[in-house]
């Protein structure tokens, strides 16, 4: 954990809840937000994914606001940001190698998610289970960037059309996955949450179908394809990685689209409520209290506002 923010969050949320463990009544208040935040990994499946690579520690940090609309069922919406990688260099197979392809995107995660518990949560919220289960399914929208590098410099690839096509960097996504959720105090929980994401892409890596004919521009010929002699005229190949892939050539898979895996531990801490109009209707951080103050009503006899 080398990352003060996270750090610095951590110790917020023991504090808060050393504090909140010594008032009986903040206990007993019912609190039905809960912010969620996290850190994981998270790890790219497509054309340029290293094969036998489940797991790939990419940066990956989250947050999120939820809520349960049953006993066992709550929502929530999030947002996540990651990193995506992949490389031929990395790859074992020398055709891979000969390609030479490669990317790396920062990415943002949109998402509103259903969560599906295998225990219900008592009729108070400091009654949930010490141990829970669930599955979770939802939608998102994607926003990726692939980039790639020629000597030291960061290009972006989708405005160089490497395959001749425009595509769009904001695609929806479907996340469903498995988490366990542990009570560690009345008001936070630690989460484990592992959630594979089906895309609607193929162009997560900048890589899908063909080859297209080399251009005019050097800089976009050379990420068309970086180790033909015919294209590349910027760096120079080695004589065991140099390929005669051309136009019209193999250069993806366009029958099957990209995806990722994000592996997350979370922390979740039920928001303090206060509250508020005659009913006693919680309002987030404020709101005005319930006067202790007492009134005749028109029978003139005593009631409590």
């Amino acid at each position: 954990m080398n990352n003060p923010k996270i750090v610095l969050f951590f110790v917020f949320v023991m504090l808060t809840e050393f504090s909140a463990a010594q008032s009986f009544y903040a206990v007993r208040r019912e609190r039905s937000l809960i912010l969620t935040a996290g850190t994981g990994s998270s790890t790219y499946y497509g054309t340029l994914a290293n094969p036998g690579a489940i797991f790939k520690l990419q940066p990956n940090l989250n947050v999120g606001l939820q809520a349960y609309v049953t006993p066992s069922i709550d929502l929530r919406a999030e947002l996540n940001w990651f990193k995506l990688e992949g490389s031929d260099a990395q790859a074992n197979s020398a055709a891979r190698k000969a390609r030479g392809l490669s990317f790396q995107s920062n990415c943002f995660e949109l998402s509103t998610i259903a969560a599906f518990n295998l225990f219900a949560n008592g009729n108070r919220y400091y009654r949930r289970q010490q141990v829970n289960i669930y599955g979770f399914t939802g939608i998102g929208l994607l926003y990726f960037n692939p980039q790639a590098q020629l000597n030291g410099k960061t290009y972006d690839l989708e405005p160089l059309h490497t395959e001749g096509v425009s595509y769009s960097r904001v695609v929806p996504v479907i996340p469903f996955g498995l988490g366990v959720r542990l009570k560690m105090g009345p008001n936070t929980n630690l989460v484990l949450e592992g959630g594979y994401r089906k895309t609607f892409t193929n162009y997560l890596d900048d890589v899908s179908s063909k080859y297209i004919a080399p251009t005019s521009d050097p800089i976009r010929n050379y990420f068309i394809n970086p180790n033909n002699p015919a294209y590349n005229t910027l760096t120079t190949i080695p004589s065991g990685e140099q390929n005669n892939y051309n136009a019209g050539s193999k250069r993806g898979n366009p029958s099957s689209t990209d995806s990722y895996f994000l592996l997350n531990v979370k922390v979740e801490y039920y928001l303090p409520m206060r509250e508020g109009g005659s009913r006693g209707n919680g309002l987030l951080f404020g709101g005005k209290k319930r006067s202790s103050m007492y009134r005749y009503n028109k029978k003139g006899s005593i009631r409590r506002r």
